[in-house]
């Protein structure tokens, strides 16, 4: 009978304890260390207070982020993957802000049948014809802003485009893009070294040869503030600019503090503003503002819808995270508020979306920032969905 009692006894205090520590446990794969440290300490930032914002729960679980570095390495970042997935206790993977990361790690967490949730990479492979199930983008498809972009040009009538970007997959996916959509000529392109090339003078000179009406790049990080220093430098102010990923809220306070005038009324594309007027952008802005003293990047919001994403499919399931079917079903619904207001995913499990053209402005409180002036892309699928058998 005392056998008896006690056993029951250690079953309850299991089955307790259990209960007490019931909770989600979200890895999230980004760059906190080297010189890209920058974008992934502003997605941390957003993730931490998209946290605060839902009082550290989803449904009745406890939410536990687990940050891992990558540092910028794809090596790096697939072993920092393999940590979490046999750790055992990871329910969801995110993160991810480099494309040749993502394509090296998203094995790890795919053949274990968990989730991944890329918070920004979004290279062509796992749009098209390697998409998979379980893996789920909430940013873009790589080629998406580029194509926007390239109808922003022809809208201006720009016949001849010099091409300046990275030599990665990224690099290529924005190229193509662009090339995609541009009705014009491009007059010469350059794919440079990444990320160890940080000095554009002898590509420059060939601009400068070619004549473009216009130019477009791609340098993302502290490779785009510097490219952008060295184009004035290179007394090419008077060729208009255009790019994606180069200047956001990361790069503009510097640019700023450096009186880069120049960059004032710069046009890019991108499918998300600070200016966005909806509910959960407005919160989004003002709170982290205020907590973090600077704009979010569109990094940031990325990485604060990936929670709010993944809250919404683990209330819709009940709390049954291990349901892998069952939480790939809530996911695909996309019932979540979004700093972009709507959003659906495609076939391919990535985003349908407009895509807008902004300018560098200067706020009421005389900071630099970016406003939308239009739509480039209405509801936008990316190219590489047809591809996708899901």
């Amino acid at each position: 009978m005392i056998k008896q009692f006690i056993t029951a006894a250690l079953i309850f205090i299991l089955m307790s304890s259990t209960a007490l520590a019931e909770s989600i446990k979200i890895g999230f794969v980004t760059t906190l260390t080297t010189g890209a440290a920058i974008i992934g300490v502003d997605q941390k930032k957003a993730v931490d207070l998209a946290v605060e914002h839902i009082g550290g729960k989803m449904g009745s679980l406890d939410v536990k982020i687990v940050y891992e570095d990558d540092e910028f390495n794809p090596q790096k970042g697939k072993q920092k993957t393999e940590k979490l997935i046999k750790s055992g206790d990871i329910d969801i993977v995110a993160g991810y802000i480099w494309s040749h990361v993502l394509l090296a790690s998203a094995p790890v967490v795919l053949n274990a049948n968990k989730i991944l949730i890329s918070a920004n990479a979004g290279p062509s492979p796992l749009a098209g014809k390697n998409c998979h199930k379980n893996f789920f983008n909430i940013s873009w498809q790589n080629d998406q802003t580029p194509m926007a972009l390239g109808e922003v040009l022809n809208q201006r009538g720009i016949k001849s485009l010099y091409i300046l970007a990275p030599n990665y997959a990224a690099g290529k996916d924005m190229v193509a893009g662009v090339e995609r959509t541009f009705k014009g000529k491009v007059v010469g392109k350059d794919m440079t070294t990444w990320p160890t090339q940080i000095d554009w003078s002898a590509e420059f000179t060939k601009v400068k040869s070619a004549k473009p009406d216009a130019v477009f790049t791609f340098y993302p990080g502290k490779h785009g503030a510097a490219f952008l220093k060295q184009y004035a430098q290179a007394g090419l102010s008077s060729t208009p600019l255009y790019s994606v990923y180069t200047l956001d809220s990361l790069s503009l306070p510097r640019l700023q503090q450096a009186k880069m005038t120049g960059v004032l009324g710069t046009t890019m594309t991108q499918f998300w503003s600070p200016d966005m007027d909806n509910k959960q952008n407005k919160r989004f802005v003002a709170d982290f503002k205020k907590k973090y003293g600077s704009y979010p990047s569109f990094y940031a919001a990325q990485a604060y819808d990936s929670i709010f994403l993944i809250k919404s499919a683990v209330e819709a399931t009940g709390g049954k995270v291990s349901d892998t079917n069952a939480m790939r079903a809530a996911l695909e619904k996309a019932n979540f508020p979004s700093v972009r207001g709507n959003v659906r995913f495609g076939n391919n499990h990535f985003p349908i979306q407009n895509f807008y053209s902004r300018k560098v402005v200067v706020d009421a409180e005389g900071k630099w920032t970016t406003k939308i002036t239009g739509i480039a892309l209405k509801d936008h699928q990316d190219v590489y969905a047809k591809d996708c058998k899901l």
